[in-house]
């Protein structure tokens, strides 16, 4: 791991109409429109839509790193995650974000073990902790 501080750019710039590109070093571009709730098209990536989307992919980035260290082994997590957004004195914001995970792992796990490496996921996540909406995990482990 390179040391800290980390330093991610991303662009935008577009028009009073159409897709916003989003552009990073090195990265392909990726267009994105206001979602269906704010008279967007509804069929691309939005602020909101990435927002969520980083949770959930940093959360399983998170689970990879911790099963690793604590030498978990597992086949598969799915994780869903759900964003709310709500008006809260007066402004627009969201305020909780709800982590269904599902982890399969191998016969003769350990569950508690599991558990535990995904509520610790939850906390170390990255991007979680960068947030001021509410965290709720709920999850899973199961054999296969």
């Amino acid at each position: 791991m390179h040391p800290y501080p980390h330093l991610y750019v991303v662009s935008a710039a577009a028009g009073p109409e159409g897709d916003v590109p989003l552009d990073s070093p090195r990265l392909p571009t990726l267009l994105s429109a206001p979602p269906a709730e704010f008279d967007g098209p509804g069929d691309r990536w939005s602020p909101e839509t990435l927002l969520v989307a980083a949770v959930a992919n940093c959360f399983v980035l998170t689970f990879r790193g911790v099963a690793r260290a604590q030498k978990i082994a597992w086949t598969s997590l799915g994780c869903e995650v759900t964003g709310t957004l709500d008006r809260v004195e007066g402004r627009t914001r969201f305020t909780r974000y709800r982590i269904q995970a599902r982890l399969v792992a191998p016969a003769g796990f350990d569950e508690e073990k599991c558990r535990r490496a995904l509520e610790r996921s939850e906390q170390v996540c990255l991007i979680t902790n960068s947030l001021n909406g509410e965290l709720e995990l709920e999850s899973s482990v199961t054999a296969g």
